[in-house]
């Protein structure tokens, strides 16, 4: 039997982000809004429980190019990330399910030019931001 990764328990679907990235943010305001159910629980890389997960996968936690998905004992990275996601919002963002079709090599080609360019197309915080007191039960703790 495979171990849940620290901070997680069992049921959990977890995304991890990079809190001090404009992207990353709008995109975790944008899960927090359209996850009525609230399936998915949030980390930045950047807090003590992205960085514990991310050293349980022995995943680097000094810089990290990629949004991760971590359920259960699966961990799913890149564009695989975003359709797990994709999937799991309400049905009127599923349209976007079509474009997994491409083959994973192109979609992680592109996904990977977004993410090594996001500070200079779409800017870069100071330090990470903090949940607001009605987000905070979306955040891993």
């Amino acid at each position: 039997m495979k171990m849940l990764a620290p901070y997680l328990i069992s049921g959990d679907k977890v995304i991890l982000f990079d809190g001090v990235c404009n992207l990353c943010n709008g995109w975790a305001k944008f899960i927090i809004k359209q996850d009525n159910m609230a399936v998915f629980k949030l980390a930045s890389v950047q807090s003590k429980q992205g960085k514990a997960i991310l050293e349980f996968y022995n995943l680097p936690t000094e810089t990290f190019e990629t949004m991760l998905v971590v359920e259960e004992t699966s961990v799913f990275y890149k564009s695989d990330a975003f359709f797990r996601v994709i999937k799991r919002l309400p049905y009127r963002f599923r349209f976007l399910m079509i474009f997994s079709v491409i083959p994973r090599p192109i979609r992680d080609w592109l996904y990977d030019r977004i993410a090594s360019n996001r500070y200079k197309l779409f800017g870069k915080k100071a330090k990470c931001e903090l949940p607001s007191a009605e987000q905070l039960n979306r955040f891993l703790k």
